[in-house]
């Protein structure tokens, strides 16, 4: 009975509470190793990078009071190593990216980092804006096992450790009225 309720409500890891606590906690990381941010940016990678990298992007500026970080939403769908072999075509997102990398410090955001193919893609994406200076990952939720590349995040919300089956979900507050949180399943949910 427990597990069936589990795999189809999924079961809070992160609530709204110390959701916004481990994004505070991020941005004075970030602050700390960036100073006013005169040599960085930040890419947020589509799409659900972009929807973390936006939470925190409003929240640096609101902690380190400086508005000088370079913002860029980056698309990965053809650098994906899987994107021919898909049943359905998948769909891709927009890039902005109004700046080049060449010689910067860029912090890359993602939401969830797992098998670390979504972040080798991202790399090779960013080869076409310059070589930067350093590349640094940023994730909410890192779920340690089951790495097929080695990589790394630099910044981490929070680590899970789940098996295969197991999803890890971040549900996003856009309008103010539901709360930002993190739920874990027992299987990947049909509509997700």
């Amino acid at each position: 009975m427990y597990i069936c309720a589990l795999m189809h409500s999924g079961r809070t890891i992160l609530d709204d509470r110390r959701f916004d606590l481990t994004m505070t906690r991020l941005c004075h990381q970030l602050v700390e190793n960036h100073g006013a941010f005169h040599e960085s940016c930040m890419v947020g990678i589509q799409s659900r990078g972009v929807l973390l990298a936006n939470k925190l992007y409003k929240t640096l500026q609101a902690v380190s009071g400086s508005s000088d970080l370079e913002y860029g939403k980056l698309d990965i769908t053809f650098y994906r190593d899987d994107f021919r072999h898909r049943e359905k075509p998948l769909k891709a997102s927009s890039t902005e990216m109004e700046f080049l990398i060449e010689g910067k410090k860029v912090i890359l955001v993602d939401d969830v980092l797992y098998t670390g193919r979504t972040v080798q893609a991202a790399m090779t994406a960013l080869r076409d804006y310059g070589r930067p200076a350093s590349v640094e990952l940023l994730v909410l939720i890192d779920r340690r096992f089951n790495r097929h590349l080695p990589i790394r995040a630099n910044y981490v919300g929070m680590q899970v450790d789940a098996v295969d089956e197991a999803y890890v979900k971040v549900d996003w507050n856009f309008d103010d009225s539901g709360q930002n949180r993190v739920l874990i399943y027992s299987a990947k949910q049909e509509n997700d």
